[in-house]
């Protein structure tokens, strides 16, 4: 079972090098000045839309040439076409006259990242019948190359372009010399050169996957040049944390990828630490990067040999590329997110996550001073996108940050309520604040009750007089 999603290239009738994009609409705003002052920078993609399922075969009048590529197991006939193009032209100012001929292009599966059903895209093609078409302001005819320009050399707070462009269009023409992700494997490449593949993982609800990020050499040729990098390598992983059952998996990548490998680890939880073992066998000549205080959690039975340790600001080189270590506790007092400098792209651990937050960790340091501090820290690198090591990836990184801001800051808003309206133990003061969530849920949310009183504590906020009782 898959959701499904339609993405259209329009091609330029005047220069057939150039397809049409469409700016994309950002998430509502906080109205709160505080967090709508953060703003991402302008995203670009291809237009796009829902694609509705049909129960009976459609009698549309909509014909797709080369049919014949598209997978056997999707019937394109039980999907409504012609409400989706209407809506996909129509955002643009055009009319389903407006376009000539339509031809099948790809259909691209979304890997397991969760919770909810994947989201496969359709790809179609097709070109404006007349070149005297004027455009909307938030379309514009761009090129692969430019695309590339601007995703390969990113600067701050340049324009940036989305995710269907690059699964659609680049990923084809740009996939790596040295190495292939195994077949067998679903993954998803974005920004270009970052791989996530999700494995199954003893991960928390409501996820089942820890994300596996790659990162590879992408020519033979490329070296590291000058000195100031903690390490180099000629392939890096990130968060080997796979289930048991899905070591096999886990091994067809390591014996894929360069036998110089760099392997980082955020935090020491079990769901991104677990391949460890794995990847020692498969090659005992792999560095491991690493805060002491995550290397102190980590087993021997996991990790036996050397390491490197990081604390923040140190460069790593991979095959020509620069990754660079980000201090970011708060979730552990060990956790530590990575910077690819090339596209901007920023690895946050469990400091997000795909849907909902993360329980910061109170027996391995989680501190909720610590986890602001990191949350403005990450504001201030502006990155292009946020990779978690659960769900999916976030556009608009800024917005997520200060959601989660916003989020913690309400929740301290009610725990003194709570103990306005005379909750006095730590019991008491979860059944208020999450009267609304399941009680299976309670033992957690109340390590993070302790972490948030603990944090208005530290600003004066608090009582003076609250009892915890058991």
């Amino acid at each position: 079972m898959a959701a499904h999603n339609l993405a259209v290239i329009l091609k330029n009738p005047q220069n057939d090098t150039e397809f049409l994009l469409t700016e994309q609409t950002p998430p509502a705003k906080f109205g709160e000045e505080e967090y709508d002052s953060y703003v991402d920078s302008d995203l670009w993609d291809l237009p796009s839309t829902q694609l509705n399922s049909l129960e009976a075969e459609s009698e549309s009048g909509i014909v797709f040439e080369a049919v014949e590529l598209c997978p056997p197991k999707i019937n394109l006939k039980k999907f409504d076409f012609e409400l989706a193009l209407n809506r996909v032209l129509g955002h643009a100012g055009l009319g389903a006259g407006d376009a000539g001929e339509w031809r099948f292009w790809k259909y691209v599966e979304e890997p397991e990242f969760g919770p909810g059903l994947p989201l496969n895209t359709i790809f179609i093609m097709g070109k404006l019948v007349s070149a005297d078409q004027n455009l909307p302001e938030q379309c514009k005819w761009m090129s692969i190359w430019s695309c590339q320009t601007l995703l390969l050399d990113v600067k701050p707070n340049n324009s940036r372009i989305g995710l269907l462009v690059v699964v659609g269009l680049i990923s084809d023409s740009m996939q790596s010399t040295t190495w292939k992700v195994p077949s067998t494997l679903q993954y998803q490449e974005y920004p270009p050169g970052v791989v996530l593949v999700p494995l199954h993982s003893r991960t928390a609800k409501p996820f089942h996957t820890t994300n596996l990020i790659i990162f590879a050499r992408e020519n033979v040729s490329d070296e590291c040049e000058g000195s100031g990098f903690v390490t180099c390598g000629d392939a890096l992983i990130v968060d080997p944390g796979c289930h048991p059952q899905s070591s096999g998996e886990l091994k067809k990548i390591i014996s894929a990828l360069p036998r110089k490998l760099v392997v980082f680890v955020t935090h020491h939880h079990g769901d991104h630490v677990d391949g460890l073992s794995i990847i020692q066998k498969c090659n005992p000549d792999a560095t491991l990067l690493a805060h002491e205080n995550t290397m102190r959690r980590i087993g021997k039975d996991d990790w036996s040999l050397g390491y490197t340790s990081v604390s923040g600001s140190e460069q790593i080189c991979i095959g020509g590329q620069t990754l660079r270590v980000i201090f970011a506790p708060g979730h552990t007092d060990g956790h530590v997110g990575l910077l690819h400098v090339k596209t901007h792209s920023l690895i946050v651990g469990d400091h997000c996550v795909g849907q909902g937050s993360a329980v910061l960790d109170s027996t391995s340091g989680g501190n909720m001073s610590d986890y602001f501090q990191s949350t403005y820290r990450f504001m201030e690198l502006s990155p292009h996108v946020l990779i978690p090591m659960h769900g999916r990836v976030n556009m608009w990184p800024k917005h997520m940050l200060c959601g989660y801001l916003k989020n913690r800051r309400s929740r301290e808003a009610s725990i003194l309520k709570a103990i306005e309206n005379g909750a006095q133990t730590l019991f008491e003061i979860v059944a208020d604040v999450y009267s609304n969530v399941d009680r299976s849920f309670w033992i957690p949310a109340a390590s993070n009750v302790r972490l948030h009183m603990d944090h208005l504590a530290q600003q004066d906020k608090l009582p003076k007089v609250i009892l915890f009782m058991a």
